[in-house]
């Protein structure tokens, strides 16, 4: 559809759907707050899939007018409850978005800051979600809850990727699967778009369309030493996203 359209309404347009997606975390927001008395066994999955369903909405309305290309299908074999650490890397920041629209039920292990954003925090705070505040209570936690058999989302890179194809990854993935003694899931994902990577203003609009694909790899059982997983997790990325053909740099178009 927006093949059709000049630039300044395709900008238009686009910024309208991330008014409609603030809209749904506003209203999704509200919406669970009234859960706020309910065991959170019970509460916790409930609002997962619903942060779920408003990325997957999003994401579907944007693949439909024309602004992204998707090939997520393959992440739909993750969606189920089991003890497992998720491990992508973090070219942008619609990155978590892209996984949780297809993995329903996953915690996600946050920075901070948030807890106080007017339109994620209400409804990460009630899906369980994990601050990074305090290390200590964030390891207990995030332990935890893979134990309990909800996979957890955590970007071992720390941030979004500054240094291609990888950032150095810290030990944090590596030392809860231990603790949990669950496997580190790999998840690849490519973009042709720099959009929302680090320094990436909001207001500063992309070309069209945004091309992501997002595909899990192979599962990184737990044995050896923390620093010894991290460097097989690191080492795994590195190549993959090096021979990758859909993997490209920052700003490069097919």
């Amino acid at each position: 559809m927006i093949r059709f359209l000049p630039r300044p309404l395709q900008v238009v347009l686009f910024y309208l759907m991330l008014v409609w997606l603030g809209s749904m975390l506003l209203a999704g927001n509200l919406v669970t707050l009234t859960l706020i008395g309910v065991p959170r066994s019970v509460r916790e999955p409930i609002v997962q899939r619903c942060i779920s369903l408003i990325c997957r909405v999003f994401l579907d309305g944007c693949e439909h007018l024309g602004f992204m290309r998707l090939d997520l299908a393959a992440l739909d074999r993750l969606n189920r409850r089991e003890p497992v650490v998720l491990t992508p890397n973090h070219p942008s920041m619609i990155d978590a978005f892209l996984i949780l629209s297809r993995v329903h039920s996953a915690v996600c292990l946050m920075k901070a800051s948030i807890s106080s954003n007017l339109f994620l925090g209400a409804g990460a705070y009630l899906a369980g979600y994990i601050p990074n505040r305090r290390p200590e209570r964030m390891f207990r936690a995030a332990i935890r809850t893979v134990k309990s058999g909800t996979p957890l989302l955590i970007f071992p890179e720390g941030t979004r990727t500054t240094h291609p194809p990888v950032n150095a990854f810290q030990g944090a993935a590596a030392l809860i699967a231990r603790k949990a003694n669950a496997p580190l899931q790999t998840i690849v994902i490519t973009t042709d778009s720099p959009y929302l990577c680090k320094g990436w203003k909001l207001w500063r609009p992309p070309v069209f369309p945004l091309c992501y694909r997002v595909v899990p790899g192979p599962r990184i059982l737990v044995d050896g030493s923390v620093d010894a997983l991290t460097a097989r997790l690191q080492a795994y990325f590195e190549a993959e996203l090096s021979t990758t053909p859909a993997a490209r740099q920052p700003g490069q178009r097919p």
